[in-house]
Protein backbone atom coordinates (compact mmCIF):
# COMPACT_ATOMS: atom_id res chain seq x y z
CA UNK A 1 0.00 0.00 0.00
CA UNK A 2 1.51 3.57 -0.74
CA UNK A 3 4.22 2.16 -2.04
CA UNK A 4 5.42 0.17 0.62
CA UNK A 5 8.83 -1.79 -0.14
CA UNK A 6 6.87 -5.48 -1.69
CA UNK A 7 10.72 -6.83 -0.64
CA UNK A 8 10.48 -8.08 2.72
CA UNK A 9 14.02 -9.73 2.43
CA UNK A 10 15.35 -6.48 1.48
CA UNK A 11 13.41 -4.33 4.17
CA UNK A 12 14.11 -6.78 6.71
CA UNK A 13 17.56 -5.38 8.26
CA UNK A 14 16.62 -1.09 7.93
CA UNK A 15 16.16 0.57 11.01
CA UNK A 16 12.82 1.43 9.58
CA UNK A 17 11.52 -2.42 9.25
CA UNK A 18 12.91 -3.15 13.05
CA UNK A 19 10.90 -0.43 14.38
CA UNK A 20 7.90 -2.27 12.64
CA UNK A 21 8.40 -5.65 14.05
CA UNK A 22 9.11 -3.69 17.62
CA UNK A 23 5.56 -2.10 17.93
CA UNK A 24 4.02 -4.89 15.52
CA UNK A 25 0.79 -7.09 17.81
CA UNK A 26 2.09 -10.20 18.30
CA UNK A 27 1.11 -13.33 20.38
CA UNK A 28 2.20 -15.36 22.65
CA UNK A 29 0.20 -17.63 25.22
CA UNK A 30 0.06 -17.95 28.94
CA UNK A 31 0.14 -20.58 31.90
CA UNK A 32 -3.36 -21.39 30.38
CA UNK A 33 -2.15 -21.46 27.08
CA UNK A 34 -4.48 -19.26 25.59
CA UNK A 35 -3.68 -16.55 22.84
CA UNK A 36 -2.76 -13.17 24.44
CA UNK A 37 -0.96 -10.38 22.91
CA UNK A 38 2.61 -9.75 23.62
CA UNK A 39 3.94 -7.18 25.60
CA UNK A 40 5.10 -3.99 24.34
CA UNK A 41 7.48 -1.30 25.29
CA UNK A 42 6.08 1.93 24.47
CA UNK A 43 8.60 3.80 26.87
CA UNK A 44 10.24 5.59 23.85
CA UNK A 45 6.59 6.44 22.13
CA UNK A 46 6.38 10.08 21.92
CA UNK A 47 2.27 11.36 23.78
CA UNK A 48 1.90 14.78 22.21
CA UNK A 49 -1.62 14.71 24.56
CA UNK A 50 0.89 14.50 27.64
CA UNK A 51 2.85 17.40 25.71
CA UNK A 52 0.31 19.94 25.07
CA UNK A 53 -1.27 19.16 29.05
CA UNK A 54 2.60 20.13 29.94
CA UNK A 55 2.88 23.01 27.56
CA UNK A 56 -0.46 24.17 28.99
CA UNK A 57 0.84 24.08 32.64
CA UNK A 58 4.05 25.06 32.65
CA UNK A 59 4.77 26.15 28.89
CA UNK A 60 7.53 23.32 28.90
CA UNK A 61 8.67 20.84 25.88
CA UNK A 62 10.77 18.02 25.06
CA UNK A 63 14.02 18.45 23.63
CA UNK A 64 13.23 19.54 19.99
CA UNK A 65 10.09 20.05 19.98
CA UNK A 66 8.33 23.28 19.29
CA UNK A 67 4.69 24.87 19.79
CA UNK A 68 3.21 27.02 16.94
CA UNK A 69 0.26 29.06 17.97
CA UNK A 70 -2.13 29.45 14.80
CA UNK A 71 -4.98 30.65 15.55
CA UNK A 72 -6.77 26.96 16.58
CA UNK A 73 -6.92 27.99 20.48
CA UNK A 74 -4.23 24.94 20.89
CA UNK A 75 -1.18 24.89 19.72
CA UNK A 76 0.83 22.99 16.59
CA UNK A 77 3.71 20.83 17.54
CA UNK A 78 6.37 20.24 15.35
CA UNK A 79 9.73 18.58 15.65
CA UNK A 80 12.82 20.37 14.91
CA UNK A 81 14.68 17.45 12.72
CA UNK A 82 11.38 17.11 10.92
CA UNK A 83 10.56 20.20 8.69
CA UNK A 84 7.17 20.09 7.10
CA UNK A 85 5.27 17.95 9.74
CA UNK A 86 2.76 19.36 12.24
CA UNK A 87 1.06 17.71 15.13
CA UNK A 88 -2.50 19.08 16.27
CA UNK A 89 -3.47 16.50 19.82
CA UNK A 90 -7.06 16.69 19.86
CA UNK A 91 -8.30 19.30 16.72
CA UNK A 92 -11.25 17.81 16.38
CA UNK A 93 -14.23 18.03 18.88
CA UNK A 94 -16.00 14.41 19.73
CA UNK A 95 -18.78 15.78 17.80
CA UNK A 96 -16.70 16.42 14.79
CA UNK A 97 -15.07 12.36 15.28
CA UNK A 98 -18.96 11.50 15.48
CA UNK A 99 -19.51 13.34 12.53
CA UNK A 100 -16.73 11.53 10.56
CA UNK A 101 -16.92 8.46 12.10
CA UNK A 102 -20.39 8.65 10.48
CA UNK A 103 -20.00 9.38 6.79
CA UNK A 104 -16.42 7.21 6.65
CA UNK A 105 -19.04 4.29 7.47
CA UNK A 106 -22.09 5.30 5.32
CA UNK A 107 -21.17 7.97 2.57
CA UNK A 108 -17.24 7.42 2.08
CA UNK A 109 -17.61 3.90 0.55
CA UNK A 110 -20.72 5.21 -1.49
CA UNK A 111 -19.92 4.69 -5.50
CA UNK A 112 -18.80 6.51 -7.54
CA UNK A 113 -16.08 6.21 -4.62
CA UNK A 114 -14.11 3.18 -5.13
CA UNK A 115 -13.18 0.72 -2.71
CA UNK A 116 -10.79 -2.53 -2.19
CA UNK A 117 -14.24 -4.31 -2.30
CA UNK A 118 -14.71 -2.98 -6.27
CA UNK A 119 -12.42 -5.94 -7.95
CA UNK A 120 -14.47 -8.86 -6.32
CA UNK A 121 -17.81 -7.19 -6.37
CA UNK A 122 -18.03 -4.10 -8.46
CA UNK A 123 -19.60 -0.99 -6.58
CA UNK A 124 -21.29 -1.71 -3.27
CA UNK A 125 -24.22 0.40 -2.81
CA UNK A 126 -25.46 0.87 1.19
CA UNK A 127 -22.64 -1.70 2.36
CA UNK A 128 -23.15 -0.20 6.31
CA UNK A 129 -27.15 -0.10 6.27
CA UNK A 130 -27.06 -3.39 5.04
CA UNK A 131 -24.95 -4.57 7.39
CA UNK A 132 -27.42 -3.18 9.73
CA UNK A 133 -29.93 -5.27 8.20
CA UNK A 134 -27.94 -8.54 8.39
CA UNK A 135 -28.36 -8.90 4.70
CA UNK A 136 -26.27 -11.13 2.65
CA UNK A 137 -23.99 -10.53 -0.87
CA UNK A 138 -25.49 -12.66 -3.41
CA UNK A 139 -24.04 -13.20 -6.78
CA UNK A 140 -27.04 -12.63 -9.26
CA UNK A 141 -27.16 -13.91 -12.83
CA UNK A 142 -29.64 -11.90 -13.65
CA UNK A 143 -32.15 -14.68 -12.61
CA UNK A 144 -33.21 -12.38 -9.70
CA UNK A 145 -37.15 -12.75 -10.28
CA UNK A 146 -36.79 -16.99 -9.66
CA UNK A 147 -34.06 -16.86 -7.70
CA UNK A 148 -32.63 -19.60 -9.34
CA UNK A 149 -28.93 -18.63 -8.20
CA UNK A 150 -27.74 -22.68 -8.99
CA UNK A 151 -26.33 -21.62 -12.63
CA UNK A 152 -22.76 -20.66 -13.19
CA UNK A 153 -23.40 -19.90 -16.56
CA UNK A 154 -23.83 -15.96 -18.48
CA UNK A 155 -26.78 -14.56 -18.88
CA UNK A 156 -27.80 -14.48 -22.82
CA UNK A 157 -27.84 -10.77 -23.01
CA UNK A 158 -24.18 -10.81 -22.32
CA UNK A 159 -24.38 -9.18 -18.77
CA UNK A 160 -21.63 -10.18 -16.51
CA UNK A 161 -22.04 -11.41 -13.15
CA UNK A 162 -23.24 -9.08 -10.55
CA UNK A 163 -23.89 -9.03 -6.97
CA UNK A 164 -26.32 -7.86 -4.93
CA UNK A 165 -28.11 -8.00 -1.38
CA UNK A 166 -30.88 -10.01 0.31
CA UNK A 167 -32.28 -10.81 3.41
CA UNK A 168 -31.10 -13.77 4.81
CA UNK A 169 -34.00 -15.30 5.71
CA UNK A 170 -35.81 -15.13 2.29
CA UNK A 171 -32.82 -16.72 0.54
CA UNK A 172 -32.88 -19.76 3.20
CA UNK A 173 -36.43 -19.89 2.33
CA UNK A 174 -35.79 -20.27 -1.81
CA UNK A 175 -32.79 -22.90 -1.07
CA UNK A 176 -29.84 -20.22 -2.24
CA UNK A 177 -27.07 -22.14 -3.21
CA UNK A 178 -25.16 -19.58 -5.15
CA UNK A 179 -21.80 -17.69 -3.58
CA UNK A 180 -22.82 -15.38 -1.11
CA UNK A 181 -20.74 -13.48 1.49
CA UNK A 182 -22.44 -11.50 4.77
CA UNK A 183 -22.68 -7.36 4.54
CA UNK A 184 -20.68 -7.53 8.19
CA UNK A 185 -17.96 -9.70 6.40
CA UNK A 186 -17.90 -7.06 3.99
CA UNK A 187 -17.90 -4.31 6.31
CA UNK A 188 -15.04 -5.79 8.04
CA UNK A 189 -13.35 -6.40 5.35
CA UNK A 190 -13.38 -2.39 3.90
CA UNK A 191 -9.81 -1.13 4.14
CA UNK A 192 -9.90 1.42 1.84
CA UNK A 193 -12.31 4.18 0.37
CA UNK A 194 -11.19 6.92 -2.31
CA UNK A 195 -12.99 10.81 -2.58
CA UNK A 196 -12.94 12.83 -5.10
CA UNK A 197 -10.41 12.11 -7.65
CA UNK A 198 -9.67 8.70 -8.17
CA UNK A 199 -6.43 7.16 -7.39
CA UNK A 200 -5.46 4.09 -9.35
CA UNK A 201 -3.95 1.50 -7.23
CA UNK A 202 -2.51 -0.54 -9.98
CA UNK A 203 -0.85 1.96 -12.00
CA UNK A 204 -0.02 4.41 -8.97
CA UNK A 205 -1.74 6.88 -9.96
CA UNK A 206 -4.53 9.19 -10.43
CA UNK A 207 -7.37 8.64 -12.71
CA UNK A 208 -9.02 11.36 -13.97
CA UNK A 209 -11.17 9.89 -16.29
CA UNK A 210 -12.80 7.87 -13.26
CA UNK A 211 -16.15 8.96 -12.60
CA UNK A 212 -15.84 10.81 -9.32
CA UNK A 213 -17.71 13.29 -7.17
CA UNK A 214 -16.01 16.66 -5.57
CA UNK A 215 -14.84 15.95 -2.00
CA UNK A 216 -17.65 17.18 0.52
CA UNK A 217 -18.09 20.58 0.94
CA UNK A 218 -17.65 20.06 5.34
CA UNK A 219 -14.62 17.98 4.74
CA UNK A 220 -13.26 20.57 2.12
CA UNK A 221 -13.39 23.19 4.74
CA UNK A 222 -12.43 21.58 7.32
CA UNK A 223 -9.15 20.23 5.51
CA UNK A 224 -8.75 23.43 4.12
CA UNK A 225 -8.71 25.49 7.86
CA UNK A 226 -6.41 22.46 9.54
CA UNK A 227 -3.80 22.17 6.41
CA UNK A 228 -3.26 26.43 7.04
CA UNK A 229 -0.39 25.99 9.63
CA UNK A 230 1.43 24.12 6.46
CA UNK A 231 1.11 26.21 3.57
CA UNK A 232 3.01 28.26 1.82
CA UNK A 233 2.29 32.39 2.51
CA UNK A 234 -0.59 33.64 0.76
CA UNK A 235 -2.01 30.30 -0.26
CA UNK A 236 -4.97 28.33 0.37
CA UNK A 237 -5.16 24.36 0.14
CA UNK A 238 -7.29 23.24 -2.14
CA UNK A 239 -8.59 19.86 -1.46
CA UNK A 240 -9.02 17.19 -4.47
CA UNK A 241 -9.28 13.49 -3.49
CA UNK A 242 -8.76 11.60 -0.25
CA UNK A 243 -8.08 8.37 0.90
CA UNK A 244 -9.75 6.74 3.78
CA UNK A 245 -8.26 3.90 5.55
CA UNK A 246 -10.05 1.53 7.91
CA UNK A 247 -7.81 -0.29 10.30
CA UNK A 248 -8.99 -3.44 12.11
CA UNK A 249 -7.59 -5.60 14.49
CA UNK A 250 -4.11 -7.09 13.79
CA UNK A 251 -3.89 -4.73 10.75
CA UNK A 252 -0.88 -2.48 9.77
CA UNK A 253 0.33 -0.01 6.90
CA UNK A 254 3.64 -0.69 5.81
CA UNK A 255 6.60 2.09 5.17
CA UNK A 256 6.26 4.20 2.61
CA UNK A 257 6.20 7.58 0.68
CA UNK A 258 2.76 9.55 -0.35
CA UNK A 259 4.74 10.72 -3.69
CA UNK A 260 1.87 10.68 -5.99
CA UNK A 261 1.25 14.41 -5.60
CA UNK A 262 2.08 17.13 -8.25
CA UNK A 263 3.14 19.62 -5.51
CA UNK A 264 4.77 18.26 -2.39
CA UNK A 265 4.53 21.77 -0.59
CA UNK A 266 1.43 21.41 0.09
CA UNK A 267 0.42 19.44 3.23
CA UNK A 268 -0.95 16.09 3.36
CA UNK A 269 -4.06 16.80 5.99
CA UNK A 270 -4.50 13.50 7.75
CA UNK A 271 -6.93 12.95 10.19
CA UNK A 272 -7.69 10.11 13.23
CA UNK A 273 -10.61 8.99 14.51
CA UNK A 274 -11.61 6.09 16.80
CA UNK A 275 -8.99 3.35 18.04
CA UNK A 276 -5.28 4.50 19.49
CA UNK A 277 -2.42 3.53 16.83
CA UNK A 278 1.09 4.04 16.68
CA UNK A 279 2.42 5.83 14.10
CA UNK A 280 6.06 5.73 12.31
CA UNK A 281 7.35 8.59 11.62
CA UNK A 282 11.09 8.29 9.41
CA UNK A 283 13.51 9.99 7.36
CA UNK A 284 14.41 10.15 3.57
CA UNK A 285 15.86 6.59 3.93
CA UNK A 286 14.34 3.56 5.40
CA UNK A 287 17.94 3.41 6.73
CA UNK A 288 16.78 6.37 9.31
CA UNK A 289 15.45 5.31 13.12
CA UNK A 290 12.11 6.50 12.79
CA UNK A 291 10.28 7.96 16.01
CA UNK A 292 7.14 6.53 17.01
CA UNK A 293 4.09 8.13 18.36
CA UNK A 294 0.80 7.91 19.95
CA UNK A 295 -2.32 8.78 17.21
CA UNK A 296 -5.59 9.21 19.09
CA UNK A 297 -8.65 9.97 17.93
CA UNK A 298 -9.31 13.72 17.23
CA UNK A 299 -5.66 14.13 16.18
CA UNK A 300 -4.49 16.02 13.12
CA UNK A 301 -1.11 15.57 11.35
CA UNK A 302 0.31 17.20 8.79
CA UNK A 303 3.29 16.27 6.37
CA UNK A 304 4.70 18.97 3.76
CA UNK A 305 7.68 19.88 1.95
CA UNK A 306 10.92 17.91 3.63
CA UNK A 307 8.26 15.73 5.87
CA UNK A 308 6.67 14.32 2.68
CA UNK A 309 9.79 12.36 1.44
CA UNK A 310 9.70 11.02 4.54
CA UNK A 311 9.40 7.34 5.38
CA UNK A 312 5.98 6.71 7.39
CA UNK A 313 3.54 3.83 8.40
CA UNK A 314 1.20 2.62 11.31
CA UNK A 315 2.25 -0.98 12.91
CA UNK A 316 -0.06 -1.33 15.44
CA UNK A 317 -3.43 -0.19 16.42
CA UNK A 318 -4.82 -1.02 20.19
CA UNK A 319 -8.27 -2.57 20.34
CA UNK A 320 -8.15 -3.87 23.95
CA UNK A 321 -10.21 -1.28 26.62
CA UNK A 322 -6.99 -0.32 28.86
CA UNK A 323 -5.07 0.94 25.89
CA UNK A 324 -7.43 1.75 23.19
CA UNK A 325 -8.55 5.33 24.69
CA UNK A 326 -11.85 5.59 23.22
CA UNK A 327 -13.68 6.13 26.97
CA UNK A 328 -15.22 9.79 25.98
CA UNK A 329 -15.78 8.37 22.07
CA UNK A 330 -17.52 5.84 23.18
CA UNK A 331 -19.69 8.08 25.71
CA UNK A 332 -20.72 10.33 22.69
CA UNK A 333 -21.82 7.20 20.75
CA UNK A 334 -24.28 6.69 23.18
CA UNK A 335 -27.77 7.43 21.60
CA UNK A 336 -29.71 3.98 20.55
CA UNK A 337 -29.47 4.82 17.15
CA UNK A 338 -25.55 4.66 17.55
CA UNK A 339 -24.65 1.02 18.73
CA UNK A 340 -24.02 0.24 15.40
CA UNK A 341 -21.17 2.69 14.93
CA UNK A 342 -20.66 2.26 18.64
CA UNK A 343 -19.92 -1.45 17.76
CA UNK A 344 -18.01 -1.09 14.71
CA UNK A 345 -15.30 2.06 15.98
CA UNK A 346 -14.57 0.34 19.13
CA UNK A 347 -12.36 -2.21 17.58
CA UNK A 348 -11.23 0.08 14.66
CA UNK A 349 -9.32 3.06 13.40
CA UNK A 350 -10.28 5.46 10.49
CA UNK A 351 -7.92 7.91 9.08
CA UNK A 352 -9.21 10.49 6.44
CA UNK A 353 -5.99 11.69 4.45
CA UNK A 354 -6.09 14.56 2.13
CA UNK A 355 -4.53 15.67 -0.68
CA UNK A 356 -4.09 18.70 -3.38
CA UNK A 357 -3.29 16.84 -6.58
CA UNK A 358 -2.42 19.36 -9.40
Amino acid sequence: MYGADKNSDDAEQTAFRRAEKKYKLYYGQDSKKKKQPKQVDLSQVLDFTSILDSYNQNGELPPRITALECGFGRPVFCLEDRPGFYFMPGALSLEEQCQWIRESLMSFPQPPNRTNHNAMYGPIHDLFKAAMEKKILVEDLGLAASLDCRSNSRIANGNTNKWKFYEEQFLQSRGKTCKSISASVLLRKLRWSTLGLQFDWSKRNYDVSLPHNKIPDALHQLAKRMASPAMPVGEEFQPEAAIVNYFGLGDTLGGHLDDMEADWTKPIVSLSLGCKAIFLLGGKSREDTPLAMFLRSGDVVLMAGDARECFHGVPRIFTDKENADMASLEQQFSHENDVFFLEYIRKSRININIRQVF
